[in-house]
């Protein structure tokens, strides 16, 4: 059985997340879109929202489950018996960080390796924190993020704006 992971944040996902995601689905038997829980950053949405957003947006996609994770990605992989990785890549500049990350998740885990997908042409400019900037600024998302999420965006937004 082939079992991919998509790590991310996902903070939020994207048209272009699913592209990667309906594609990738495709090339192996199940595949974890795994949301990382990184201290690091501060995301709009907590770890559990943009968990339940993916359910909701791939529930159609039946061997796509979706999981949390923090740590290492290689000693998620392990836990999930998984040997591939996927990465989206929407331009050059995303190639070299992928790049070393793989080749770094390879020495530590022989057993693993990464797919790159080109991201499809009309989501090769998107990211998560275009759409937040956007939204924070009270412009519209919804060519950018599935009906579903610019619901959960608009209600974030409010809480957030109620909360100045």
């Amino acid at each position: 059985m082939k079992i991919g992971i998509y790590p991310g944040s996902f903070d939020p996902v994207t048209k272009g997340h699913l592209d990667i995601i309906e594609r990738s689905a495709k090339m192996v038997d199940k595949l974890f879109v795994a949301v990382l829980n990184n201290n690091a950053k501060s995301p709009l949405f907590s770890v559990d929202e943009r968990v339940n957003m993916l359910c909701e947006v791939t529930k159609d996609i039946p061997n796509v489950q979706i999981d949390a994770f923090s740590g290492l990605l290689v000693d998620y992989a392990k836990r999930r018996n998984a040997t591939i990785i996927i990465r989206g890549l929407r331009a050059v500049t995303d190639f070299e960080y992928e790049l070393q990350m793989s080749q770094t998740n390879r020495i530590m885990d022989e057993n693993v390796d990464t797919i790159f997908l080109t991201t499809s042409l009309q989501y090769a400019y998107l990211c998560s924190s275009t759409v937040k900037e956007v939204a924070l600024c009270g412009g519209e998302v919804g060519k950018f993020v599935p009906e579903y999420v610019v619901e959960k965006i608009k209600e974030k937004v409010s809480l957030l704006n109620a909360g100045e």
